[in-house]
């Protein structure tokens, strides 16, 4: 009975859309209490391959849905729960792409939480898991998270704002980290920014923080409570403690700033 529930719910869960997500909850709570009554939610050696693979699909699905509900409380406790099948030498690679899939996921939350030691722990384990450095390079749910790594360590954040469009993401899922990435980079960028600068002008801060318009720095500013004024973003701390001159961050047109990882640190220290 709990084999043919399951069956069900799984068929109800990936029929899903955007409008009924809220759904999900409820029908994975489902799934994982029949999986509990087929002692199949913990891989064991009890448990036979087809229940085991009926679990792995549920919390793949689980994690993935998660994602599209921006929940990553939960997306975490699901990739978590995948460990040991992953791992387990009873399961076979039929289902690599979703495996791939929420381990890229998990390296792209990483990387919006700023936790590069894990970001490589995780990574370095990859290589042994899928038998070499060559695997990973060649999975484009890994690569991915692995080439934002990489422009963040060089500092090249245009490239990070030109990997989150388009078709360079790789799936749906991955867009709602990318988001989240970028975000946390801007507000590194403006923290620095108005710690540097007394002001910029409207179009540098555009070009400097990758919004997409003049009406969004307007907005940005308005939220972190900078005073736009005359074309120029004004920074409250920076302007009732400057002495000197205004100071202007030159930003060619066309072209937004690229430097080394000590980008942000040194923009503190320009004078």
């Amino acid at each position: 009975m709990a084999d043919k529930d399951l069956h069900q719910i799984l068929s109800q869960l990936s029929s899903l859309s955007h409008h009924n997500l809220d759904k999900a909850p409820h029908l994975l709570s489902r799934a994982k209490l029949s999986l509990l009554h087929l002692n199949a939610l913990v891989p064991s050696s009890q448990t036979s391959p087809q229940h085991l693979t009926l679990a792995r699909r549920v919390l793949e699905i689980g994690a993935l849905l998660s994602i599209r509900l921006k929940d990553t409380d939960a997306f975490t406790r699901y990739y978590q729960q995948l460990q040991p099948f992953y791992s387990s030498n009873q399961q076979h690679n039929a289902h690599k792409g979703e495996q791939s899939k929420v381990t890229g996921l998990y390296l792209l939350l990483l990387l919006s939480l700023g936790d590069y030691a894990e970001f490589h722990t995780q990574l370095e384990g990859l290589e042994v898991a899928y038998g070499g450095k060559k695997a990973i390079d060649e999975d484009v749910f890994i690569q991915y998270p692995v080439r934002l790594e990489q422009a963040l360590m060089e500092g090249s954040y245009d490239k990070v704002w030109g990997e989150t469009k388009g078709e360079r993401v790789p799936s749906e899922e991955f867009g709602v980290f990318s988001e989240v990435l970028v975000k946390t980079i801007r507000i590194e960028i403006a923290s620095c920014a108005e710690r540097a600068y007394p002001s910029l002008p409207i179009a540098s801060a555009k070009n400097l923080l990758f919004l997409d318009s003049e009406g969004a720095v307007i907005q940005f500013a308005n939220h972190r409570q900078w005073l736009p004024r005359d074309g120029r973003i004004y920074f409250p701390q920076q302007e009732a403690e400057a002495t000197m001159g205004e100071k202007d961050i030159l930003v060619m047109s066309g072209q937004v700033i690229q430097n080394t990882l000590g980008y942000a640190r040194e923009l503190e220290t320009i004078v």
